[in-house]
């Protein structure tokens, strides 16, 4: 049978004190086990103990932050080292307030407990921590230990904010994790400091106006181009550092990450590009342009598209290899049976290829093929060749050059380029 002895109403997850067999037991529940659920352990206690507990709310809480790393201990599915609990009993609950502060010198115990109700910040980095705790409420403020956590980490980084570095990092919605999404959040801001907040956003978006954050089919249907991504971060890093020479680097870097993510969010929720109308090539005769294609990757897949359809070439192309690009299959071809021609893209080096049917094969001979290569600058080069030889064919990438037939030198400036 088990009884609740007593609990402190509102007081989330403090230790309750229950009656079990006729006997007393300190009931905490911490940590989780494999399926997440919170994990309960009880402690043995005494009438002595009760009574500190039931009138003494800092002492109880300063029971409960030494008592946690001990349920951390136990993981998953390990049972509570009872001994080492128990021993912590006397000395926080019936210890002089002197020797309470000597014991958490000495012990690991649970900062962010006494952070979220109420503790004096400053009496706890003194080691004080009795006398942080008279201020204790029994309802934690578990925002509270958030942000000092958050501070905590950036001290150790030397890091150390002003108020329009914190309201800028409040307003991303990163001041308590650097890692989060950012987004807009003007109502986190201090009214009275939210006007600076925004001009610090305005610049930033008068630095990155104009400029976008293409995909990268490479990598699949969501993935950006990286490098639009580090070109959009060096130019908002800079706009704003010039402006705002005495903001930390985090206040910038969640500024740069802002504007990223919602350039890249406007690319993943637009329709593909339509590569072959945005491109504008003067040399390309419109009277090229293919009315059938065939793609290819290096499995063996292949899809066919037609002139006429509800995608571009472009856009089909760049939407088989989202579907079909991984570690192992990094080589696609566009292909023109009709005119003997065709591009491949070799994803794993950076280059690509366009071959031309120099001769067919007639009576069983097989035909003859002109290769030549190129480096490519990226995805951005790929989709302005793709784009070009859909409107074009091979005579078009001529002026997309340099073209060599050696493989050797092809490799060689490969390596260059890697190397430099």
């Amino acid at each position: 049978m088990r009884d609740v002895v007593f609990a402190r109403r509102g007081s989330g997850w403090l230790p309750q004190v229950i009656r079990t067999d006729g006997e007393l037991r300190l009931r905490l529940a911490a940590g989780a086990d494999v399926n997440h659920e919170p994990r309960t352990f009880t402690v043995p206690i005494g009438a002595a103990h009760l009574a500190v507990i039931r009138e003494d709310l800092a002492r109880h809480l300063l029971l409960f932050s030494a008592l946690l790393p001990l349920c951390d201990a136990a993981g998953t599915g390990g049972g509570l080292d009872e001994d080492a609990a128990v021993a912590l009993l006397d000395p926080v609950l019936l210890s002089a307030p002197a020797d309470v502060d000597a014991l958490f010198r000495r012990i690991e115990w649970d900062r962010s407990r006494l952070v979220a109700h109420g503790a004096d910040l400053d009496l706890l980095e003194r080691g004080q921590v009795y006398a942080a705790m008279r201020a204790a409420t029994e309802t934690p403020d578990e925002s509270r230990a958030q942000e000092y956590h958050a501070a905590r980490r950036r001290a150790e980084r030397g890091v150390v904010l002003g108020p329009l570095d914190a309201g800028v990092l409040r307003f991303t919605g990163q001041y308590l994790h650097g890692a989060t999404l950012p987004r807009r959040l003007p109502d986190a801001v201090d009214p009275a400091l939210l006007p600076q907040v925004m001009q610090v956003i305005a610049t930033a978006e008068q630095a990155c106006a104009g400029m976008r954050i293409g995909l990268d089919p490479r990598r699949g249907k969501r993935a950006t181009d990286k490098r639009d991504w580090e070109r959009m971060t060096a130019t908002v890093d800079a706009a704003v550092r010039r402006a705002y020479p005495d903001l930390v680097d985090d206040a910038v870097r969640t500024v740069s990450f802002l504007m990223c993510s919602e350039a890249a969010d406007r690319a993943r929720n637009s329709r593909a590009d339509d590569d072959e109308a945005a491109d504008e090539h003067p040399e390309v005769d419109d009277g090229a342009r293919k009315t059938a294609l065939s793609f290819t990757d290096d499995k063996g897949d292949a899809q066919t598209w037609l002139r006429g359809g509800p995608r571009t070439a472009s856009a089909a192309f760049w939407d088989f290899v989202a579907d079909r690009s991984a570690g192992d299959n990094e080589v696609f071809t566009i292909e023109d049976e009709e005119r003997g021609e065709g591009i491949q893209l070799h994803f794993y080096a950076d280059s690509i290829a366009r071959i031309t049917t120099v001769r067919p094969g007639v009576a069983g001979s097989a035909p003859q093929y002109r290769v030549e290569y190129r480096l490519v600058d990226g995805i951005g080069g790929y989709r302005t060749l793709v784009g070009v030889f859909v409107r074009g064919g091979c005579a078009a990438l001529d002026r997309h050059g340099p073209w060599t037939p050696d493989v050797a030198e092809i490799e060689r400036a490969r390596r260059r380029r890697d190397d430099g």
